[in-house]
C-alpha cells in the first residue's frame, strides 16, 4: 500500500454476550473494557476513542486505517477477551460472545455524537432512547428500504422502548 493514503474510516461496532446473557456487572465489565482498550490501542493506525455498553454487549467507537481487516480484527478482540476473562478474571469458563456483530460507518463530524452516546449506554437503555442501527448486530428484511438519514448523517432512528413494569 502507498506511503501517502489519507482516510477517515470512523466505525461503531457492538457485539453482544451469548443469548444476551447479562454477563458484564461492573467488575466484569471494568476489567473486559479495560483489556480490550490495551488490545485496540496495541493495533497499528487504530484511533481508539470510546467503549461502553450494559450487562449484555459492548460498544466500541475507533478511526481504523484502509488496510485494516475488520471481521478479523473484531474476532480477535472477542475471542482475546472472553479468554482473558475465563482464563484470569473468573478462572473458570463465564464468559462467551454471541457470533457477529454490528459495524456502522460514520462521518468525522458525528464523532462527538457517537462517542457520548456509547459513554452513555446505561442512561440510553435506561430511558429507552438507544438508536436501532448502533444496537443491531444482523441484518433484517428493513435493510432493503432507504433510510432516513436524521439530523446526525448516521442514517439516526430513534427508538422508544416503554418499560414494562
Amino acid at each position: 500500500m502507498p506511503r501517502n493514503v489519507y482516510s477517515e474510516i470512523n466505525l461503531h461496532i457492538v457485539w453482544h454476550t451469548k443469548q444476551s446473557a447479562k454477563l458484564l456487572s461492573e467488575k466484569i465489565e471494568n476489567r473486559v473494557y479495560h483489556f480490550l482498550k490495551h488490545r485496540i490501542l496495541q493495533t497499528p493506525g487504530i484511533f481508539f476513542h470510546s467503549l461502553g455498553g450494559t450487562e449484555d454487549h459492548v460498544h466500541l467507537v475507533a478511526t481504523v486505517p484502509p488496510t485494516l481487516l475488520i471481521s478479523d480484527w473484531i474476532g480477535n478482540l472477542k475471542g482475546a477477551s472472553a479468554y482473558y476473562v475465563n482464563h484470569e478474571v473468573a478462572q473458570r469458563k463465564w464468559l462467551d460472545w454471541q457470533a457477529g456483530y454490528g459495524v456502522v460507518s460514520f462521518g468525522t463530524r458525528d464523532l462527538p455524537w457517537v462517542i457520548r452516546f456509547v459513554r452513555n449506554q446505561k442512561e440510553h437503555h435506561g430511558r429507552g432512547t438507544t438508536h436501532e442501527r448502533l444496537e443491531r448486530i444482523e441484518n433484517s428484511n428493513d435493510d432493503l428500504k432507504p433510510v432516513k438519514t436524521g439530523c446526525n448523517g448516521i442514517g439516526e432512528r430513534e427508538t422508544s422502548r416503554k418499560r414494562l413494569a
